[in-house]
């Protein structure tokens, strides 16, 4: 069979996505009146009798959960940073990327900082992570009517600000003070509801500004520095990765009402076997719509999978990888989309590099896969070749 031509295809979702907001912005009108009308007549159902599902209270919750269109059928999308987003007509850029349907924009890195100021949460404000980088509202309008799928990315844990301003909320030391990982960089406490509260804050933030997908990163126990030190108050008897699922299950139940789906970035070995950081990718597929490995073939050590370099052979290293998560995720709800790496470490990056992970993820049939380059520099071609 002739494969179509993917630059066309794509032109033509683009088309879609201008009609499909055309209508949206009629039948919304129509949705409103309706919903005036469902409330009517589950009154006078409750009156008669009727099933209670349609009593106006239920009508009114059903009302408010927004609609949103689902995410493209092959996501293939790249990451961009709080501060390239920043930078005038950067974002209208990467949305004219030929193939390109998803971006992945930062909304709270790791550095603890959240993009913008004006619906950030109110204590993002106190203690000054709230910046002013992008406005989020015209940022993923402007992207929607490019007919990009927009996913916000939210780093949870791994928190300098908050663990800084508010050291009751960070994982502490023996002496009292907060406890920090090799970079120097202080962690918030996973088992402390207020951080779970301040996390699910900011990506409410994002979701009423029109993102269509929270992805959590840095969900998990911290992997380097002196964790024998770490002390976490509140700590519970049950494994790290209960602890973790805990969270974002939590966090599900209050952003899938607004409408949004909710995914989470992992290692790419959490498949393979306990990191000791509390990702399971078992439990975390029972929850969330998506898991995002990281499936960096340069972050894998000589012999993983049985390949002496695995960075030399990046299409064998993502399968393999993505081999495990099949079997971590079978009978589970969550699609599997990988992390790619676009980017130098250790070598050269290539065209035909980016292409043989692109054709791993594609051959364990995954729901797409996001690039990763940190200075936000891609290969040209990736995303449209086959």
């Amino acid at each position: 069979m002739e494969t179509p031509d993917p630059n066309e295809r794509f032109r033509e979702r683009r088309r879609k996505a201008r009609s499909r907001k055309r209508i949206q912005r009629t039948t919304g009108v129509i949705g409103i009146l309706l919903a005036g009308g469902a409330v009517a007549v589950g009154a006078r159902g409750l009156d008669s009798g009727d099933d209670p599902a349609a009593t106006p209270a239920a009508a009114k919750k059903k009302a408010q959960r927004p609609e949103r269109p689902g995410p493209p059928a092959e996501i293939r999308g790249v990451h961009v940073t709080m501060a390239l987003a920043s930078l005038p007509g950067k974002l209208a850029e990467y949305s004219e990327t030929l193939g390109l349907n998803t971006i992945e924009l930062d909304v709270k890195d790791e550095n603890g900082e959240v993009a913008y100021h004006g619906l950030a949460p109110p204590l993002a404000k106190r203690i000054g992570s709230a910046k002013r980088y992008y406005d989020p509202v015209k940022a993923a309008t402007e992207l929607h009517e490019q007919g990009i799928y927009v996913i916000g990315r939210v780093v949870c844990f791994e928190d300098p600000i908050l663990s800084e301003k508010r050291p009751e909320l960070a994982i502490g030391t023996r002496g009292g003070g907060v406890w920090r990982n090799h970079a120097g960089l202080g962690w918030t406490n996973p088992y402390d509801k207020r951080v779970w509260d301040y996390n699910v804050d900011v990506a409410k933030s994002a979701v009423r500004a029109g993102f269509d997908e929270i992805q959590f990163d840095y969900v998990r126990f911290p992997s380097d520095g002196n964790i024998e030190a770490a002390v976490f108050a509140g700590r519970r008897r049950e494994p790290m990765a209960a602890t973790i699922a805990r969270f974002v299950h939590y966090a599900a139940n209050r952003l899938r009402p607004m409408g949004a789906r909710l995914s989470v970035d992992v290692f790419g070995l959490s498949a393979r076997r306990n990191l000791g950081i509390g990702q399971s990718p078992r439990r975390l597929a029972r929850i969330v719509d998506a898991i995002y490995p990281m499936t960096y073939p340069s972050h894998y050590g000589p012999g993983e999978y049985g390949l002496a370099d695995p960075s030399a052979t990046p299409g064998r290293t993502v399968g393999r990888s993505l081999r495990d998560f099949r079997r971590q995720m079978r009978g589970k709800k969550a699609k599997l989309i990988p992390w790619l790496e676009d980017f130098t470490l250790g070598g050269t990056t290539t065209l035909q590099k980016v292409q043989e992970q692109i054709r791993a993820a594609r051959r364990w049939k995954t729901g797409g896969f996001l690039l990763w380059n940190p200075s936000g520099v891609y290969t040209n071609g990736a995303l449209t070749a086959r």
